[in-house]
């Protein structure tokens, strides 16, 4: 049964992804970070740069992406981003760090002489054949000498709660979640 329901989710997402049945676009952003932690804010200890957050190239375009099967990759036509991918990727990254390291001041740039420094590439973020949205990449924090702190790769995956392509985005912005939390987690230790 859970076959058949993934099989029939797939031909709807690709039907949907060329644009059949109608002229309507369909603009998406991504949700806000569903962290709920009831912590007291302390004073910023540390400040914590994003340098930035790059897209494959194949991410870089207007229409989300279905990957159909193992090599195969659609851009839908008529199921696009509100905006660049990279840049709401990148706003969205600084809320949920800054939710998630309380003692750490998070910007979207600049220059602070003690900051350390985040850049994140993303290589993956699309719906994937088998019923689940992906996220992957990798990322790199350096000190405020230019020093490697650590390389790490990320990898998130989440089921679609339901067919259509507000669940596709919806589940996306949870892997973005689960992303920013292992990072967290590991600035943390740093």
């Amino acid at each position: 049964m859970r076959v058949l329901s993934l099989c029939l989710l797939v031909i709807w997402l690709a039907g949907c992804a060329t644009g059949g049945g109608g002229s309507s676009l369909e603009r998406y952003t991504l949700p806000p970070g569903t962290y709920t932690a009831d912590v007291t804010e302390p004073s910023p200890q540390r400040t914590l740069i994003i340098d930035g957050v790059q897209v494959a190239n194949y991410l870089s375009g207007q229409g989300i992406v279905l990957q159909r099967n193992d090599v195969l990759l659609h851009q839908a036509s008529s199921h696009l981003w509100a905006e660049d991918l990279g840049r709401q990727l990148h706003r969205g990254l600084r809320q949920r760090l800054a939710e998630r390291l309380p003692d750490t001041r998070v910007l979207n740039g600049g220059n602070a002489s003690d900051a350390w420094h985040l850049r994140v590439e993303v290589d993956e973020f699309q719906g994937r054949y088998d019923g689940m949205a992906v996220a992957g990449g990798r990322w790199q924090l350096r000190d405020a000498d230019g020093d490697i702190l650590a390389i790490e790769p990320f990898s998130a995956s989440v089921p679609l709660d339901s067919d259509g392509y507000p669940a596709l985005v919806r589940a996306l912005g949870k892997s973005w979640d689960e992303v920013a939390l292992d990072m967290a987690q590991r600035i943390r230790t740093l």
